[in-house]
């Protein structure tokens, strides 16, 4: 495989975005956090369709008007040996498309989460990325936070001891309330249509999947859940649980939300072990609560005596003024710059804190089996092929997905498309595939 690095370990990266706009819901935040510590420089990008709004932003973030593209495909074809990533912060609905074209064309690419919109997309992705030895990561921004890597270190080193149970909750308000003068929330249109997996769970479960899995590097094994809708948004699901069981025994309870009045973002975090307890809450990011099998309890914070949230690249100023959502993010570009330059020089590259579509494959196989329970109204198993519902394309081969892309499956899939008996399934319309699980 070709790449397109150019840049030297000594100074910053070169970037292009794909989406990303003064508009958009992360842009702004993006262009902002990867250039803070220096290790990556904005210098091309196709940042909206609007052809106004394209150039607004190229000027508004510095980019040269020959290198602000009318399309990402002309960006792809100029760009190249220019650029040492791309960024992808288009819709959800329309990262497949982008993710892979920019990998065919040997670009290392760093995508927004959701990464895709079912499994058939991520898995789809993950076999492009592993035929090509492909860069890619995929972007988590809250287990940036300097306090929550420092609970992981504890939970890593047994001073929880073993974990029993969690509860993690991201409620949000966005699709309930007004504004200060009664008028209703306007979100983009790609928000207000549900795919196969709702677009709700693409925006917040996936960072709840994401963060129990770095506190605890454990899996999701089976789940029950149920889903609603209560805004103003009709059939637009807006609230939803789980009750789920992870490995390792452990027992773990979601909730996330969008019609939870009085919640801003109410991320918060609450692991059990048989030795103590944890709790971060996102809005008071810079301290972590701790208790004790003895009765003790501490709060931590960037002054206390700590191990990771000390070091010198958290404390771009020192405790007592709090870092946040820009700098957890920033955090999280210079550790992926790290892993981009290991790549480049040895052809793989590992983190303990970015990850790419393995984990994204594995968060697609965990949504689709809670919208498959809160259907079914039943337990159902992470992973099971019947929670993975494909249109047939027997004359292709091809799945279908809910953005409209078609997606060639696996050759080795092919029997998976046919009952147990080997006889083709009886549905008139959908059939179950079985998909390969992620190594």
């Amino acid at each position: 495989m070709q790449n397109n690095l150019t840049s030297t370990n000594t100074g910053p990266l070169k970037l292009g975005f794909i989406g990303g706009a003064v508009n958009s819901a992360v842009g702004y935040s993006h262009f902002v956090s990867c250039s803070m510590d220096k290790r990556w420089e904005l210098v091309a990008g196709c940042f909206s369709k609007n052809p106004e709004l394209n150039q607004e932003t190229g000027k508004l973030y510095g980019i040269s008007p020959e290198r602000t593209y009318d399309t990402w495909h002309d960006m792809l074809v100029r760009e190249k040996g220019r650029l040492d990533a791309i960024v992808i912060l288009t819709p959800t609905p329309a990262h497949f498309e982008s993710v892979m074209a920019c990998m065919r064309a040997g670009f290392a690419v760093i995508c927004e989460k959701s990464m895709a919109v079912n499994s058939m997309q991520a898995q789809a992705i993950l076999n492009l990325r592993n035929e090509l030895n492909a860069f890619l990561a995929v972007t988590y921004n809250y287990t940036g936070y300097p306090m929550v890597r420092e609970l992981a270190k504890r939970i890593g080193d047994g001073k929880l001891g073993k974990i029993l149970h969690f509860h993690a909750e991201m409620p949000q308000e966005g699709f309930i309330r007004v504004d200060a003068h009664g008028n209703k929330p306007v979100p983009q249109p790609w928000r207000l249509s549900d795919g196969d997996i709702p677009t709700l769970h693409l925006d917040l479960a996936v960072h709840l999947h994401q963060i129990v899995h770095y506190l605890t590097r454990q899996k999701p094994v089976e789940l029950v859940s149920d889903q609603n809708h209560y805004g103003w948004f009709s059939g637009i699901v807006d609230n939803a649980s789980c009750l789920c069981r992870y490995t390792d025994d452990i027992q773990g309870h979601l909730w996330f939300s969008k019609s939870a009045l009085g919640h801003r973002n109410g991320l918060r975090i609450r692991i059990y072990g048989d030795l103590g307890s944890a709790e971060w809450y996102q809005l008071n990011p810079e301290e972590l609560v701790l208790s004790y099998v003895d009765g003790r309890r501490e709060i931590l914070d960037r002054a206390a005596e700590v191990e990771i949230a000390s070091r010198h690249r958290y404390t771009r100023f020192k405790a007592g003024h709090p870092a946040g959502f820009i700098e957890a993010f920033a955090n999280l570009y210079c550790d992926i710059a790290d892993g981009l330059h290991q790549y480049r020089k040895t052809g793989n590259w590992q983190s303990e804190e970015v990850f790419s579509a393995d984990l994204a494959l594995e968060g697609m196989h965990f949504l689709e089996a809670m919208v498959s329970s809160a259907k079914s109204r039943t337990w159902q198993t992470v992973g099971d092929p019947e929670n993975v519902m494909i249109r047939e394309q027997e004359a292709h081969g091809e799945a279908y997905h809910a953005s409209g892309i078609v997606v060639p499956l696996p050759a080795k899939n092919a029997a998976a498309q046919k009952g147990r008996s080997g006889r083709p399934r009886k549905q008139k319309d959908k059939v179950f595939g079985t998909l390969p699980r992620a190594s």
